[in-house]
């Protein structure tokens, strides 16, 4: 018996269909590269601030050392007197309370100790002056003497205090860990303190030599440029990436 014959069909194969538009793709790219040029544009920002912030310091460095009430009295008009070099006339300061804020030099941990000044502005009765800096591994401190007078001129740098963010830990009275001009008067019982701290640049407990002035650094990094480069660079390969990979998706 002869078996029926059937005729052999070749599978045909698919031809291969052009993908639409990627528009999820779109999307995310053009948020990603906004993102990135936002970085970038905001470091160029950073570098205008470093380099204005380099040349005051560099100018400070050499200027000569002004009284700090009238200083003082140009603030309360609102002028700002960040990074001004002033002198002052703190009796006792050898021998003041102080507070301890936790600070970092050369990568080696301690403590900057904060005392009051009492001066005579027309507004600001009291400063705080920043005596310098005590490694952790000093455990002894400046003797402490509240009716000591003895003279003491201080010659050093105003600054406004640094703002603190979600990763400064909250400061106890035993460390500080933001300069907190209002809290850390209330502790010393300083009346109506300005609002800016004076970095001591000059000795201020010559029988402590453990406590080390450490007004200004001098070595301030400035890569904000570099940092910017960067960022527009991986912007320019995130839109390269992404036009290869669309040329490629419209032509299969």
């Amino acid at each position: 018996m002869t078996e029926a014959w059937e005729p052999q069909i070749e599978p045909r194969t698919a031809r291969p269909q052009s993908r639409g538009f990627p528009l999820g793709l779109t999307i995310a790219t053009l948020i990603a590269f906004a993102i990135l040029i936002g970085l970038g544009v905001w470091q160029l920002q950073r570098l205008k601030w470093k380099e204005g912030l380099l040349t005051r310091i560099a100018a400070l460095q050499s200027a000569p050392a002004r009284p700090i009430e009238p200083v003082l009295d140009a603030l309360s008009a609102g002028r700002d007197t960040d990074f001004t070099r002033v002198t002052a006339n703190c009796p006792g300061l050898a021998a003041a309370p102080f507070v301890e804020m936790y600070g970092i030099i050369d990568g080696e941990a301690g403590a900057r100790l904060i005392s009051r000044c009492d001066v005579t502005s027309a507004r600001y009765h009291t400063v705080l002056v920043d005596r310098g800096f005590v490694p952790d591994t000093v455990t002894a401190r400046p003797p402490v003497d509240p009716a000591s007078k003895a003279p003491m001129t201080v010659t050093g740098i105003l600054r406004r205090p640094e703002r603190g963010n979600l990763f400064t830990p909250p400061s106890r009275p035993e460390r500080w860990f933001l300069r907190d001009a209002l809290g850390m008067a209330r502790q010393l019982h300083a009346p109506a303190p300005a609002p800016y701290f004076l970095m001591a640049e000059t000795v201020t407990s010559p029988e402590f030599k453990a406590l080390v002035p450490a007004p200004v650094p001098t070595d301030i990094p400035n890569r904000h440029l570099e940092y910017a480069l960067t960022w527009f660079g991986l912007a320019g390969a995130l839109a390269g990436v992404y036009a290869a990979a669309l040329f490629k998706r419209m032509r299969a």
